[in-house]
């Protein structure tokens, strides 16, 4: 079984349209999706929501592999909005540990560098993700993330599920599609303006992006 973990209830629906539904609790579906047994949890916005998320779909059903997909902001020229770039390490940039053991910023406890792996499917071009439980147009941590970490995305879940996923020992797949890009104006208003073309593209590429989970899992 292939498990979604979303953030929020648009991010979902392209998901729950094209799935055949077979149970539904709260924010939970189970079914099928392109004759594939899956299921979606929609786990709400942060990095403890997506945790939270991303333990019970692993507790409840088993699941082989887990895709986080949704929206983030772009940092760099090497995005474009509404491009669908696969996901292949993310790093948490609000959590720090240097001024007590001298590691770099996003160093997770017991890890000497601040990224995640995280496993890679189909033909989408390879980016670095920073996760925070923070939206903003903010100076810091925009320099924080493009000259720190290297950073090429940025969102509010993925690499707290890739360290879900990674304690658990189940593979983790992300998919992100650029809704704002860094000094092109305010992030909250370009949101807002580009969420349709998002969403668009999301359901656009849904299909190919399970064919390309699935045939990298067989490759396995």
């Amino acid at each position: 079984m292939i498990c979604f973990v979303i953030a929020m209830h648009n991010e979902a629906e392209a998901v729950l349209d094209a799935m055949r539904i077979s149970r539904r609790g709260d924010d939970v579906y189970e079914g099928t999706l392109y004759g594939e047994s899956a299921a979606v949890v929609i786990c709400g916005v942060g990095k403890v929501n997506a945790a939270c998320g991303t333990q019970y779909a692993i507790d409840k059903f088993r699941p082989d592999a887990v895709i986080n997909i949704g929206v983030a902001g772009g940092l760099n020229g090497e995005v474009e909005v509404g491009g669908v770039y696969g996901v292949s390490r993310a790093a948490q940039f609000d959590f720090d540990l240097s001024q007590l053991n001298g590691t770099p910023v996003g160093t997770l406890d017991g890890e000497t560098q601040p990224y995640t792996p995280l496993c890679t499917a189909g033909n989408y071009p390879l980016k670095a993700v920073g996760t925070a439980d923070r939206f903003n147009d903010d100076t810091t941590d925009y320099l924080l993330l493009t000259r720190g970490l290297k950073a090429d995305i940025r969102d509010m879940e993925c690499a707290a599920v890739a360290q879900v996923c990674a304690k658990r020992g189940i593979k983790a797949y992300a998919f992100k599609i650029i809704s704002d890009l860094a000094g092109n104006g305010s992030t909250t208003e370009q949101f807002k303006e580009n969420l349709k073309l998002c969403f668009e593209n999301e359901r656009a590429q849904l299909e190919n992006i399970l064919a390309g989970v699935l045939e990298n899992m067989a490759r396995r």
